[in-house]
């Protein structure tokens, strides 16, 4: 009744596949969902307690916009410590209402109609829907499992047009969990220089990383300044529900950006922002041992989607694994569909995150093994009626 008043660009966007299979599953005890990116852990004690006494001490006021100095000096050295990253707190870095808003914000700052991003595949579900709603074009390069699902120069080349102007990057990646090494980025980052690209880099999930360490792409010559980093809370420091993000990046381009949020959210709640300074702080360990506690149950799964004969990758990073199904000659949604219904367990079909994504599934080992094991055991009977 009402259609004509919404934008024909938020008509065209889909409703989000990973919240539609989340939705199914939700309610249902029976089920075990292995299709949202949450760690199964609750946020540390510690930080509850911080926040706690901030609460009881009447701090409930608005920010800065950009966000807490004190935040922001305390994200300035962990990304120097960590990652080699150099960045002014009081220019170059500004908090956000999770690292979603700092992806919108990027996008909604620097896409002019008509510009293309260039989008590897598989890849997150939310940077084309936010390309499109600000008139920009994706553009997606495919990337294959025999290659570790990285980024390869040989395929940015071929995408590259006089239109190109972001390359939209995420590794360690969501669905794939592949990685890129500084040997991997050194060619992707000559051809972003000699094609003047800007670079937003999504990195929410640096700290998740199991056989190597995590490599910016702002890390190598010539790329800090052309480059937005991007990360936050949610998953290393099991934050989800706090919304801290915070975006990185040349002065210029973090003001540009500053300007919609000081329109829109304003600032990121003052309590997260506490919990972020105490997880910096004081938070070390827990986010070690949930990362140990994800690499056991990555190792599960892979060997165990391996067995059922489902092929799979054996992701480097962040807490998905991503089995290819095309042995059962189904399409990844029907196969999902029929998972859910059938044995009851929840996964995301891969044609979600984009055209590369077809073939495959994602599921998340952000669940305790008991679960896990279960699940597994549920899809090899699946599979035997299947095959």
């Amino acid at each position: 009744m009402h259609n004509e008043w919404i934008t024909p660009r938020v008509r065209e966007i889909a409703p989000s596949g990973i919240r539609a299979f989340f939705d199914l599953s939700t309610g249902n005890q029976d089920i075990i969902s292995l299709g949202v990116g949450e760690p199964d852990f609750v946020t540390p004690e510690h930080v509850r307690a911080a926040c706690i006494r901030a609460l009881n001490n009447g701090e409930t006021m608005y920010t800065p916009n950009s966000g807490l100095l004190e935040l922001r000096e305390e994200i300035a050295s962990y990304l120097h410590t960590s990652f080699n990253l150099r960045y002014e707190p009081t220019n170059e870095i500004m908090v956000t209402v999770g690292s979603s808003e700092a992806v919108d914000l990027a996008l909604r700052a620097f896409i002019t109609p008509g510009d293309e991003i260039i989008v590897p595949s598989p890849s997150y579900i939310a940077y084309s829907p936010i390309t499109h709603l600000n008139g920009g074009i994706t553009v997606e390069v495919e990337s294959s499992a025999e290659q570790g699902f990285k980024l390869t120069p040989e395929a940015l080349r071929q995408v590259i047009t006089p239109r190109s102007k972001i390359l939209m990057v995420n590794f360690p990646t969501n669905p794939t969990g592949a990685v890129m090494t500084y040997e991997d980025w050194l060619p992707i980052a000559q051809i972003v220089k000699e094609s003047n690209l800007l670079v937003i880099s999504d990195e929410i999930y640096a700290e998740l990383t199991y056989d190597s360490q995590h490599v910016s792409i702002a890390s190598l010559p010539g790329m800090l300044e052309r480059t937005i980093v991007i990360s936050g809370f949610s998953k290393a420091f099991a934050m989800t529900g706090w919304r801290v993000g915070y975006a990185c990046g040349d002065q210029e381009l973090i003001a540009a950006m500053l300007k919609i949020h000081q329109y829109t959210a304003m600032c990121a709640p003052i309590l997260g922002q506490i919990a972020a300074i105490e997880s910096l702080r004081n938070g070390m360990e827990h986010k070690d041992h949930m990362k140990r506690c994800f690499d056991e149950r990555r190792k599960l799964l892979v060997s165990g989607f391996r067995s059922i004969g489902l092929p799979c990758h054996e992701p480097e990073g962040a807490f998905y694994v991503f089995p290819s199904i095309a042995n059962t000659g189904m399409k990844s949604e029907v196969f999902a569909l029929q998972l859910l219904k059938e044995v009851g367990v929840a996964a995301v079909p891969g044609h979600v995150f984009g055209a590369g994504g077809e073939g495959y599934i994602r599921c998340s080992y952000a669940a305790s093994l008991q679960k896990l094991t279960e699940a597994l055991e549920r899809i090899e009977g699946f599979m035997k009626v299947k095959l």
